[in-house]
C-alpha cells in the first residue's frame, strides 16, 4: 500500500522549498511519490560522483586501479617537482581524492573555473597547482578530486567512466541512453553533469541498499559498497554536513548515507529501516529538504 507525501509537500511548500520530486522505497517497492509536475531527466549535479565511485569500485575488482594507485602512476609526465615531496601532486593516492583529502585550500576545476579555464587537459592542469598541506589530513569538498578520478578510471580502464559503467551499471538498471557532460578533451566529468530521472535515481538507491545487488545479478561488489558508504574523514558543517565524509558519499544523521548534489539532488540510504529515499529539486537550502525529509518522510518509514 502506498502512502502518502502529504505532510512533506505542505512543509516544503510551506517553507518555500523549491522540491520537484520525491521517490520514497521501503523493502524493495515504491512506498510514496510525488511530482510537482512529472519526473524527467534532470541534472543530478554531484550526485554524480557516488555514480563516478561504482566505477573505481569495478576497476579495482578488475585489478585495473588501487586505493593506493597515485597519479604519477597514470600521468607521470604531469608530475612536477616540489621542495617537499610530500605536497607533489603526482604523489596523491586514489583513497586520498575519494574522501576529499588531496590538501589543496581551494579546490581546483570549480564549475565556475571549468566554465572559464583555457587549458583543455584539466588533468594537466590540476598536477601544475601545488598543495597547500600534506593529503589524506584534512577533508576538503572538491570537484576537481572527482574529475581527476574520473580521468583516472578512464587510463586505467580505456573507456571513459560513462561507457565503462553504461554495460556494468546503467542498462542492468534500466537506465538507458545516458548523457554525462565531459572535458573539453572527453574525459566523463565524474563530479557533475549526469543526467536521469529521479525514478532512475531511486533504482541506483535501491541497488545501494542491496550491497550492489540487483534481480540476482551483482552490479558492484558488496564489499566496495561497505567500504565507501562509512565514514572516512571528519567534515564540518550543518547537522548532515558535521557527519563525516565516506568515499564520494556523504554520511547523515539519522544513520543514513547520502549521494547529494547541489540544489537538491538527494539519494539518501536508510539501511536500519531498509529504505530509500530520492529528491530532485532547485533549491539552494539541502539542509531544509533534509530537515523536512527526517520530520515527513521518516516517521513513514
Amino acid at each position: 500500500m502506498t502512502k502518502s507525501l502529504t505532510g512533506f509537500v505542505h512543509r516544503i511548500s510551506e517553507q518555500g522549498l523549491n522540491v520537484l520530486s520525491a521517490r520514497v522505497l521501503q523493502n524493495g517497492t515504491v512506498l510514496a511519490q510525488w511530482d510537482l509536475t512529472r519526473d524527467e531527466r534532470r541534472l543530478q549535479h554531484s550526485v554524480s560522483k557516488s555514480f563516478t565511485c561504482m566505477a573505481v569500485g569495478l576497476a579495482i575488482a578488475e585489478n585495473k586501479l588501487s586505493l593506493e594507485t597515485k597519479l604519477k602512476d597514470f600521468f607521470p609526465q604531469y608530475a612536477q617537482e616540489t621542495d617537499d615531496p610530500a605536497l607533489r601532486p603526482g604523489e596523491l593516492t586514489l583513497y586520498n581524492l575519494l574522501r576529499m583529502s588531496s590538501g589543496h585550500d581551494a579546490p581546483p576545476l570549480w564549475a565556475d573555473e571549468r566554465a572559464s579555464l583555457q587549458e583543455k587537459d584539466w588533468v594537466k592542469y590540476y598536477m601544475s597547482l601545488p598543495l597547500d598541506r600534506i593529503p589524506g589530513e584534512t577533508f576538503t569538498y572538491s570537484s576537481g578530486d572527482t574529475f581527476v578520478i574520473s580521468a583516472l578510471v578512464q587510463a586505467a580502464v580505456g573507456q571513459t567512466v560513462r561507457d565503462y559503467l553504461t554495460p556494468r551499471l546503467f542498462e542492468p538498471l534500466g537506465i538507458h541512453d545516458v548523457t554525462w557532460e565531459t572535458s573539453p578533451l572527453g574525459v566523463t566529468l565524474g563530479c557533475a553533469g549526469l543526467s536521469i530521472s529521479n525514478e532512475e535515481l531511486s533504482r541506483f538507491g535501491q541497488m545501494l541498499l542491496q550491497k550492489g545487488s540487483w534481480q540476482g545479478q551483482q552490479l558492484v561488489p558488496a564489499d566496495w559498497i561497505d567500504f565507501v558508504t562509512r565514514k572516512h574523514i571528519d567534515n564540518q558543517g550543518s547537522a548532515d554536513w558535521s557527519q563525516g565524509y565516506g568515499c564520494q558519499f556523504w554520511m547523515c544523521t539519522h544513520e543514513a548515507y547520502r549521494a547529494d548534489g547541489a540544489h537538491g539532488q538527494l539519494c539518501v540510504v536508510i539501511p536500519g529501516k531498509n529504505a530509500v529515499i530520492a529528491v530532485n529539486s532547485e533549491e539552494d537550502d539541502i539542509q531544509g529538504i533534509l530537515d523536512a525529509v527526517w520530520a515527513e518522510i521518516l516517521p513513514l518509514l
